[in-house]
């Protein structure tokens, strides 16, 4: 599946337009992740930790879209945008959500 942020492919004629596919992912940090992160805000440094669960969020949102493009017959998605947003009681909750167009490439 190929999978790209631009509203085309250079070389490649879209033939059919199946729609608007997304995929979210809505994870919680721990109570230790925070700790460290907070140590991190303190001292400087980057959170890996933090930074790791925002991969797998990103990774999930994305697979979870192309899934859903695979399920209608499409082999792209074009026009793919990322958010990220905090969610929840004091924002301890992170929403990824992936978004773009299910296209069958020639």
């Amino acid at each position: 599946m190929l999978m790209t942020t631009t509203n085309n492919v250079e070389g490649r004629r879209i033939l059919h337009y199946y729609g608007i596919v997304s995929g979210e992912t809505i994870i919680g940090a721990n109570m230790f992740r925070d700790l460290f992160a907070s140590i991190r805000d303190i001292v400087g440094g980057r959170a890996g930790s933090y930074e790791e669960v925002l991969r797998q969020a990103k990774d999930s949102a994305m697979k979870e879209m192309c899934d859903e493009a695979m399920r209608l017959g499409a082999n792209a998605v074009i026009g793919i945008d990322l958010d990220f947003e905090t969610v929840g009681g004091n924002g301890s909750m992170l929403m990824v959500t992936a978004s773009g167009t299910a296209v069958y490439l020639e």
